[in-house]
């Protein structure tokens, strides 16, 4: 299972970007319960989850997304996207995608997730 991110960059404060995950190997058909979910990671800080959906699309947001993040999916393009609006300095980090089989059920720092992506920076300028 491969997952691979693109679509970070440098915004400048209250900018948005919208990253993207692309899912090979690994089909949302493939488990009849699974979890996809954003995470981030700043230098120096913990690992924190940004967002995450279930197979039948429920979906959690961390506490400091306030309404500014949405995640959503293509299930027949295997990807899975995070549109950020309203973003901030404080949201400058790595932001990786993650999946793993069974359901969400919270938003965690992801230490339960089997699937990894390498990530993609953004950088927020004030």
């Amino acid at each position: 299972v491969q997952l691979v991110e693109s679509g970070g960059g440098s915004v400048q404060a209250g900018g948005s970007l919208r990253v993207s995950c692309i899912a090979s190997g690994y089909t949302y058909n493939t488990y009849s319960r699974y979890c996809m979910g954003w995470f981030r990671q700043a230098p120096g800080k913990e690992r924190e989850g940004v967002a995450n959906i279930d197979r039948i699309g429920a979906i959690r947001y961390g506490e400091f997304v306030k309404g500014r993040f949405t995640i959503s999916q293509d299930n027949a393009k295997n990807t899975l996207y995070l549109q950020m609006n309203s973003l901030k300095p404080e949201d400058t980090a790595m932001y990786h995608c993650a999946a793993r089989p069974g359901d969400c059920n919270y938003i965690g720092p992801g230490n339960e997730y089997t699937y990894w992506g390498q990530g993609t920076q953004v950088t927020v300028s004030s």
